[in-house]
């Protein structure tokens, strides 16, 4: 099939969705279809520049800045990002491509204007892959009220959907969100695992051999720090087991919360705790290789349903999990169910903690702790099996 696949985020950036975007680009080609990725682009001088990455045509289009800026220049910038891009598609080379379907990836979501003249021009379907469930999950947190701002996004959001042939969510439990959606003639809604392409271990940057944390079993958090995740219960579980001489934590990344976390532990004088900047993702196997367990953290305000990447990433890895996450997320009944790690839905610190203890003794005493997280990664999160049920969707 001739496919095209608007997103935001896609390498050189870092960030989990990059990297899952780039496994999926990298399948589909792998597959045998042909796949043009277009991307917004701020800064560009010229207005379109077209580039070939491992087989994949990548279309980028000038457009507005929407990252580390205020959130009103942000949602400015985001409200005409998909105009700015259609515009100029137009100036470029692929003005008259014509597609077999027009899959796209959320957050963000202001890309439905873009989904929609794809799909009419090329008379396809339209499949959406929904990561992210804004602006409910603001509102949750409590960033948001249910004010102009939030019916603002809302009524976004549903556009998006509404251009919607298919839609992927990533786990059972956000069903519930899309009733309404479902109503419409000619939809479906299917759940779309997340996926991660397997990666060699290769070398790091970071030797934890090297470090203050040299000798300990050290649990790991690799990713975003922000609001979202909740990350406070992380620092506060090191504190808890600072007395453990045998245990230390590493955070490895950046976020809006990345250098008040590290300025809280320094201030708590937890010498059981190491921050380091970003690392590129191909680091991230070599990384994990040198440590024992992987840390999740999900904020308790949350009612959305979320299995992050980086949860993967540690199943890839053959890492446990250890998961502080909001109740009632399909998350901590996956981890249970397949015997991979423990997760806490309470957020208190004293469950954390003795579950973290009793995970350190199992990491010595189960031997097939790792096999197990190994063979959830490959039964569940392969990105050949995403191309296949998004081809076979767009294909029906």
């Amino acid at each position: 099939m001739k496919i095209v696949l608007i997103a935001d985020t896609f390498p050189p950036l870092r960030t989990s969705g990059a990297v899952q975007l780039r496994d999926l680009s990298r399948e589909f080609v792998r597959q045998g279809h042909s796949l043009t990725v277009m991307l917004p682009s701020p800064g560009m001088k010229d207005t379109w520049a077209l580039e070939d990455y491992d087989g994949v045509q990548l279309l980028r289009l000038r457009a507005p800045r929407t990252k580390d800026i205020n959130y009103v220049q942000r949602t400015l910038g985001e409200l005409l990002m998909p105009f700015a891009m259609l515009r100029n598609l137009r100036k470029s080379p692929l003005a008259e491509a014509g597609w077999d379907g027009v899959v796209w990836y959320a957050p963000s979501i202001f890309f439905g204007p873009l989904a929609s003249s794809l799909k009419k021009a090329s008379g396809c379907k339209g499949y959406l892959i929904v990561r992210d469930i804004f602006p409910e999950w603001a509102v949750d947190m409590g960033l948001m009220g249910r004010g102009l701002p939030y019916k603002f996004f809302r009524a976004v959001a549903r556009y998006q959907y509404s251009v919607a042939n298919v839609i992927g969510i990533q786990t059972p439990g956000n069903a519930g969100y899309f009733d309404d959606w479902r109503k419409g003639d000619g939809r479906s809604l299917e759940v779309l695992q997340n996926w991660l392409a397997d990666a060699p271990v290769g070398n790091c940057s970071i030797d934890i051999g090297q470090t203050s944390l040299a000798g300990r079993k050290v649990f790991v958090y690799a990713g975003n720090m922000g609001v979202a995740q909740g990350m406070g219960i992380l620092l506060d579980l090191a504190e808890a087991l600072r007395e453990r001489r045998d245990i230390g934590f590493l955070f490895v990344g950046r976020g809006s919360d990345a250098r008040k976390l590290a300025a809280s532990a320094e201030s708590r004088s937890l010498d059981n705790v190491l921050f380091h900047d970003e690392i590129d993702p191909d680091e991230i196997p070599g990384l994990y290789a040198q440590c024992h367990v992987g840390l999740v953290a999900l904020h308790p305000s949350h009612k959305t349903h979320n299995i992050p990447g980086k949860f993967l990433t540690y199943m890839q890895s053959g890492l446990p999990v250890l998961a502080s996450i909001n109740g009632g997320n399909d998350l901590a009944a996956l981890i249970r169910e397949e015997k991979v790690g423990a997760a806490a839905t309470d957020g208190a610190v004293e469950t954390l903690k003795t579950l973290a203890e009793t995970l350190v003794a199992q990491c010595e005493l189960d031997g097939e702790l790792s096999a197990r997280c190994r063979a959830v990664y490959v039964r569940r999160f392969s990105p050949a099996s995403a191309v296949k049920q998004i081809v076979s969707a767009l294909s029906e």
